[in-house]
């Protein structure tokens, strides 16, 4: 089977290396279009299938955090993030709008290679998750979109990921650990008073939905619709 790539780069060296490299490894049955700004690369994205998207993060006209949240208006196509910038911050962005992996420069072209076959792979028998939701409240983990009373509301990375938790165990207390791991990672040491400044925060974007938010004392936080 041949699958077809668009490579959204605007360094003609790492493109012209993946594509040389992507060719001879796959013997051609991998194709790889390229777009060296953003604009052109999220014009391309939509209007060509493509079974993969490669995306770096700094780019001319759009970057590539903007093309992510634009396809996945109309597209559950994989997309991988290549890029320079390994802040935390940025790699949840990523994930919050809704791309499927990361990878940071440098890399080992033999594990990059691995990693796109590992992704479009699993994309073609995947069963992309339900709309998460609570009353009028609702997060699509496929786009990233969340809605709040009919209105489309924009959430920090660490916002979105608390919310995305709590409403993935609608109903269920989740610990204050459990939310820390969800926004900040495994590896992180956070002081409980930054989680409670973004359930805070969390509860001022959502506006009225805000009660759904219950604190439930010494234990964590709960979602739900009992008012």
């Amino acid at each position: 089977m041949m699958y077809k790539i668009l490579l959204v780069e605007d360094d003609k060296n790492i493109s012209e290396m993946l594509c040389d490299y992507f060719t001879e490894k796959s013997s051609n049955k991998i194709l790889i279009d390229v777009a060296e700004n953003g604009k052109k690369g999220a014009d391309m994205a939509y209007e060509n299938p493509y079974d993969l998207l490669l995306l770096d993060i700094m780019l001319p006209q759009l970057n590539g955090f903007e093309i992510c949240k634009e396809v996945r208006r109309f597209s559950d196509v994989p997309i991988m993030f290549i890029t320079a910038r390994c802040a935390q911050e940025d790699i949840l962005t990523g994930y919050a709008l809704g791309c499927d992996d990361y990878i940071v420069k440098p890399f080992s072209l033999p594990v990059f290679y691995n990693k796109v076959n590992a992704l479009i792979k699993r994309s073609k028998g995947l069963v992309r998750s339900s709309l998460l939701k609570s009353g009028t409240l609702s997060l699509n983990p496929n786009n990233g979109i969340v809605i709040s009373e009919e209105k489309e509301i924009n959430l920090p990375a660490k916002e979105y990921s608390i919310l995305k938790a709590l409403l993935e165990n609608k109903g269920c207390v989740v610990s204050r650990d459990a939310l820390i791991k969800a926004a900040w990672g495994y590896d992180s040491e956070v002081d409980e008073r930054a989680l409670d400044t973004h359930i805070k925060n969390l509860r001022k974007a959502l506006g009225d939905n805000s009660k759904m938010i219950k604190t439930v004392v010494k234990r964590g936080y709960r979602i739900g619709e009992d008012g």
